[in-house]
């Protein structure tokens, strides 16, 4: 995981760099962040265009590709470490919508975590309100 930025009660926020640890977020908040961080990864996959025809060349910065062009997986932690919230933005140079934000169990992260939301948001220079950011509200 990478730090992404503190929010007030003790909590922070990481990038998920890895397959594995969103098959460890999804395995502790019981939801299927994996299987979107698989599908987007695979896109971004699917989208590099090597630089060069040299076989051996060819994956000269795919990595750097896919973490520009996927979006971001975050997770919010407790100083315990415990997951709160999982959250999926648009990549850096996307603007609008496209946020998604759950917390265990597909359960509306708001009530407990608004503050650290905000605080994400504002790091990131965008607004994660719930109306549009949790797709389960009824």
């Amino acid at each position: 995981m990478e730090y992404v930025c503190d929010a007030p009660r003790n909590r922070t926020w990481f990038r998920l760099m890895t397959e594995g640890e969103a098959v460890a977020e999804s395995l502790e908040m019981y939801h299927a962040v994996e299987k979107h961080y698989r599908r987007e990864r695979e896109r971004a996959v699917d989208a590099f265009h090597p630089a060069t025809s040299v076989f051996i060349e060819q994956d000269i910065n795919k990595e750097d590709h896919i973490r520009r062009t996927m979006p971001l997986f975050l997770t919010l932690r407790d100083q315990d470490g415990k997951a709160l919230v999982t959250a999926m933005l648009p990549p850096k140079d996307k603007v609008g919508g496209g946020s998604i934000l759950v917390g265990s169990n597909n359960a509306d992260p708001y009530p407990d975590n608004a503050d650290a939301i905000v605080a994400l948001g504002n790091h990131f220079g965008i607004t994660l309100d719930r109306g549009s950011c949790y797709p389960y509200r009824r």
